[in-house]
């Protein structure tokens, strides 16, 4: 059991290193960690869902929810929305990851689910309306930094409201890492399940994923 932990942790930290290595991220993770830490508390941070296989979490979905424990422990937001249906398994991805984040200590009120998107950007879209709709006003997502890169430029010109990034900062990040909850995800399993590859074009979610699929009303 303990190889097996450590073995995961390894991949862990591999996995981090290589997210962020291969990206050309400016400003850096720890700056705008830092940036964060100047402006907080954020009335909510946005994290996007990863798929679920039904057994356990992967290393990206791992790493959001535990970073978002951290932001929401740590008082640097008050609020968290998942984000993310079911669309390349039969889990809803927020509900998963609502569930984790209860395991790990977060209160179910300040957790909120965003069940719809299908896409980074509708990630985005999807809770940006939500968190307004409830009130909030101070705005962030709470990514890896592959994804927050590839998102900073749609964040930017899209929305009335600013919204902040915090990137995971991986040696913050590995140092509380150690931690196993288990849940038990049927309840965000959904019937008769169809996979996106199945219901959408390779173009039209190449276009999903740039945000052209966003029906955007004014606000």
């Amino acid at each position: 059991m303990l190889f097996h932990r450590v073995k995961k942790f390894c991949l862990l930290f591999l996995f981090l290193n290589v997210i962020s290595s291969c990206v050309f991220f400016r400003p850096s993770p720890a700056k705008l960690y830092k940036r964060a830490l100047q402006n907080k508390p954020y009335d909510v941070i946005i994290v996007p869902g990863v798929p679920f296989n039904g057994q356990e979490w992967s290393m990206p979905m791992k790493g959001r929810v535990i970073w978002a424990c951290h932001l929401i422990k740590n008082g640097i937001a008050n609020n968290v929305i998942f984000s993310g249906g079911a669309v390349y398994t039969p889990y809803v991805e927020a509900q998963v990851m609502a569930l984790y984040a209860q395991e790990l200590g977060v209160p179910k009120e300040k957790i909120f689910v965003e069940s719809r998107a299908e896409h980074s950007t509708e990630n985005i879209y999807n809770s940006y309306c939500m968190a307004k709709q409830l009130g909030f006003r101070k705005i962030a997502v709470a990514s890896d930094p592959f994804q927050s890169t590839l998102l900073m430029g749609f964040t930017k010109r899209r929305f009335e409201l600013p919204i902040d990034h915090i990137p995971f900062v991986i040696d913050t990040l590995a140092g509380i890492d150690d931690v196993y909850p288990k849940i038990i995800p049927d309840s965000a399993k959904i019937a008769d399940f169809k996979s996106i590859i199945e219901t959408q074009s390779k173009w039209y979610r190449f276009r999903g994923t740039r945000g052209k699929n966003i029906k955007f009303e004014k606000e």
